[in-house]
């Protein structure tokens, strides 16, 4: 038995059977590439799930958490220190919206922290329980804790965890009639959306929607919540994804590329909420690490740069003509959607439910890809991704395919 083999036979034997896994064990990083434990290269166009926005090992992200790992690794939250309050400013001022900040671990944390200030807000508005109601939409997905999975408007992750939690509505993305028929009670404090839907299918928002869903939210004195933990840190060629519609949240939720691989997530606040949550109100033992403030404050800076806007729209042009050479020649995709370095790939009726497949096929051919659901392939590349890298993913995603079609 090889190492690899004994490893995933370990994995299988001591650890919950949740995921889907590959039966390849992943050694080392360096920008878009990936080896295993047998040596083996792979082109990465999931930058895992959108979270490796600079790539791997990316040397301004080491030498920050070197720098701070040989200070300070963890302080509670009861004492100030510095990487968390630069972080939490820097995040504040370059939003454009926001008045104070949030950290914590992940972006179900803080889609969780979302979730509560909602209540919380209409609590002190006198409204009662009946009253505190937010609206998703089928095909969102919001984290996978009691409450964010309840918020998450997709079935296939919340059964056999009911009794969910009360106080969620859903409706169609993109159907303007029917949020307007699901505001029109009176009962709802708030709307939470992802401006692309990830797991959904890399769905976004029509154009126009986000504005009309911020009139529908003024109209109703209701709190407009946007999750940007997969669309936002420059996923979509602008530093926050709502940036493209002009549109002013009240909240927005982030993580993932924020802290470049190291686990934080965000939850930021306007005006309107901002002194919501006062002591006690909330809390979090890890949230506002120093290691990660640290490494989150460089991954911030760089990606809001212009070279990394300007790299994920050519990049992502590059993209798109790339896959539809592929399907000129395979005919396996009925349409790209998305936006950015964000894109989804449909397969067409005659391939419906098998993305899984040609991800296998992938793999053996040297090349990470996703799949949000079974019918797109997912495309989250990192996004400093170079032209060489991309070039030969897309040659290697060229070989996957003639192998899923050949059987």
């Amino acid at each position: 038995m090889t190492a690899a083999a004994d490893l995933i036979a370990s994995a299988k034997q001591y650890t919950l059977s949740v995921y889907r896994q590959r039966e390849l064990v992943l050694e080392r990083g360096q920008g878009a590439r990936l080896w295993d434990t047998e040596g083996r290269e792979y082109i990465d166009l999931s930058a895992g799930i959108a979270v490796c926005g600079l790539g791997h090992h990316d040397p301004d992200l080491t030498a920050a958490l070197v720098e701070q790992a040989g200070k300070l690794w963890h302080t509670s939250n009861v004492f100030y220190s510095e990487p968390p309050l630069r972080l939490s400013q820097e995040l504040v001022e370059a939003s454009r919206f926001a008045s104070r900040a949030f950290l914590c671990n992940s972006g179900a944390e803080a889609n969780e922290a979302a979730i509560k200030l909602v209540r919380k807000w209409a609590a002190g508005q006198g409204r009662s329980a009946e009253r505190r109601v937010i609206v998703t939409f089928r095909g969102s997905f919001h984290g996978r804790t009691l409450a964010a999975v309840t918020a998450t408007a997709q079935p296939k992750y919340q059964e056999g965890y009911e009794p969910l939690p009360g106080g969620f509505r859903y409706v169609d993305f993109n159907d303007l009639a029917q949020l307007e028929a699901a505001m029109a009670h009176g009962d709802v404090a708030a709307v939470m959306l992802e401006p692309v839907q990830g797991e959904g299918g890399v769905v976004p928002a029509a154009e126009g929607f986000l504005a009309q869903v911020r009139a529908l939210c003024d109209r109703h004195d209701a709190l407009l919540v946007l999750d940007e933990i997969q669309s936002g840190m420059g996923r979509t060629g602008e530093l926050f994804a709502h940036w493209h519609d002009g549109v002013q949240p009240d909240i927005v939720t982030l993580a993932k590329a924020l802290g470049g691989g190291f686990p934080i997530g965000a939850m930021l606040v306007g005006a309107k909420v901002a002194e919501v949550m006062q002591f006690g109100a909330h809390g979090t033992t890890f949230g506002g690490n120093p290691l990660a403030a640290a490494v989150a404050r460089v991954a911030l800076r760089k990606l809001a740069s212009p070279e990394i806007a300007a790299n994920v729209q050519r990049q992502s042009q590059a993209l798109r003509d790339g896959i539809a050479a592929l399907d000129a020649e395979f005919g396996l995709f009925s349409q790209v959607r998305g936006r950015g370095l964000m894109l989804g790939a449909v397969l067409r009726q005659a391939h419906a439910g098998k993305a899984a497949d040609i991800l296998d096929h992938a793999a053996r051919e040297g090349l990470l890809l996703l799949q949000a659901g079974p019918d797109v392939l997912r495309f989250v590349p990192a996004l400093n991704i170079s032209d060489e890298e991309l070039s030969e993913g897309l040659t290697r995603l060229r070989r996957a395919l003639q192998a899923y079609l050949a059987g």
